[in-house]
């Protein structure tokens, strides 16, 4: 069996054969059919996450049916379908006690300081670890967590949306904002969704985008106009490039949830703007296990399908440089 490897930083992804150790005590192995393939996985490529331990198996979207289980795993058992937390939370400190493990400070991310997803068989903790219920797609087990519940935390959680609300999702049309329009329709809000790509407009009116704004205009203006008043929610997913437009975009009272940062760089900030408007800027982490319980019961229903597109491992180099290029419409998933 091979396995994707990052060796070193700012380097191609290496396939070697690979046989996963066997699961530890608090540990199960999982046989992925998926594994989803995250904009978070560059940057770790390029170094901009300080706690990587290389090399490592790059990947945090698994999910899967257990194959073995760790001597000391009661909670799942072999052949039941799992979806993974994108981490490890250390179950102890005060986030973890309050059911909000995503704060964790202890937490251990999966491909980044411990082997992750680009492997059909991958080791998981049971502490990261939710149950599927039937009727699940196979395509949205491993996003689960990053993908659906991640959004459903940033804009029912974070976002506090209420039915009829304006939502402005930045960067649309990637692996993050398919979904986000989708999920913001659901939750009863109005999708406006932005984008660089004029190819993809027509996909996102499809997929219940009810205005599309573009990233080339001063946008900011077009949202006021769309919404008379401003956006009650922006959903920023891009980073430096839309952050000024994006806080532009809202109304007095608004407010903007920073959930990605494609480049990672500091944005002004117009203190003067936010001040006489009431705004409020926060930020979103990932997701807690009821998150995914939630985004898991969401995707069995046809309102949130999986949108992606399929890659072999073997192609993952060409998948990273696709999504760069914004040549990749939705989610990018390795098929083993």
């Amino acid at each position: 069996m091979e396995a994707g490897f990052l060796d070193k930083l700012n380097s191609e992804i290496v396939l070697r054969d690979y046989v996963p150790p066997e699961p530890g005590d608090d540990e199960v192995t999982i046989e992925q059919k998926y594994t989803g393939v995250c904009f978070r996985d560059i940057l770790t490529q390029q170094g901009f996450f300080p706690r990587v331990s290389l090399p490592v198996i790059p990947g945090h979207e698994i999910g899967g049916v257990v194959t073995k289980k760790g001597k000391n795993v009661k909670a799942f058992h072999i052949g039941d379908r799992v979806s993974s937390l994108i981490y490890i939370p250390c179950g102890k400190c005060e986030f973890c006690r309050s059911g909000n493990e995503n704060l964790c400070p202890n937490k251990i991310a999966y491909g980044e300081g411990i082997n992750g997803g680009y492997s059909r068989y991958v080791n998981a903790n049971e502490r990261s670890l939710v149950k599927v219920p039937d009727n699940v797609p196979d395509e949205a087990v491993p996003i689960a967590a990053c993908v659906i519940a991640m959004l459903y935390h940033a804009i029912a959680k974070v976002g506090k949306i209420k039915k009829g609300d304006y939502v402005l999702i930045t960067g649309a049309g990637g692996g993050v904002g398919v979904h986000a329009v989708q999920m913001v329709k659901a939750l009863g809000g109005h999708p406006i969704a932005e984008t660089s790509s004029k190819w993809k407009e027509e996909k996102l009116y499809k997929l219940g985008a009810e205005y599309i704004v573009s990233s080339n205009s001063d946008y900011n203006k077009d949202v006021k106009k769309i919404t008379g008043t401003g956006a009650d929610i922006v959903l920023e997913d891009v980073g430096i490039a839309t952050f000024s437009k994006s806080l532009r975009s809202l109304k007095t009272g608004g407010r903007l949830v920073v959930i990605g940062n494609l480049k990672p760089e500091p944005v002004e900030l117009p203190l003067g703007l936010i001040i006489l408007k009431g705004n409020s800027i926060k930020g979103s982490i990932s997701s807690t296990r009821e998150d995914l319980k939630k985004a898991l019961d969401l995707s069995k229903s046809s309102i949130l399908p999986v949108i992606g597109e399929k890659i072999k491992l073997s192609e993952i180099n060409n998948g990273y440089k696709d999504m760069l290029d914004k040549k990749i419409f939705g989610r990018l998933l390795i098929k083993y």
